[in-house]
């Protein structure tokens, strides 16, 4: 069974940083785009970071210049590296990737379950 698991968040003050990680686990053989979302209470779920297969990178304008992603392709792993935090940023935040699975082989895409990023005083 194909799953994205992420990892890292937690509660964290006003400027500081987490590090959140998805790992991407099952018959997978080819993973496409990914990206980071995140949807905050009463609102849309939002687009933070993606990256193309070929590692193109997009953010929010909200987030350019604080945060990070990367891809390792080898490990089938993404990372988002949140500096500078802001209590804006509290959301639970969801690894999503389109991935080459199964047998027979299908081309869907995957959500993970989501971890909390809460920033705080």
């Amino acid at each position: 069974q194909v799953q994205l698991v992420e990892s890292g968040g937690g509660l964290v003050q006003p400027g500081g940083s987490l590090r959140l990680s998805c790992a991407a686990s099952g018959n997978i053989y080819t993973i496409y785009a990914m990206g980071w979302y995140r949807q905050a209470p009463g609102k849309q779920r939002e687009l933070v970071a993606g990256i193309t297969s070929g590692g193109n990178i997009n953010y929010a304008d909200s987030v350019k210049g604080r945060f990070t992603a990367s891809r390792d392709n080898t490990k089938n792993t993404m990372t988002l590296q949140m500096n500078s935090l802001k209590p804006g940023d509290t959301a639970v935040y969801y690894c999503h990737a389109e991935m080459l699975s199964g047998s027979p082989q299908r081309r869907e895409w995957y959500w993970g379950q989501g971890t909390q990023v809460t920033v705080s005083a």
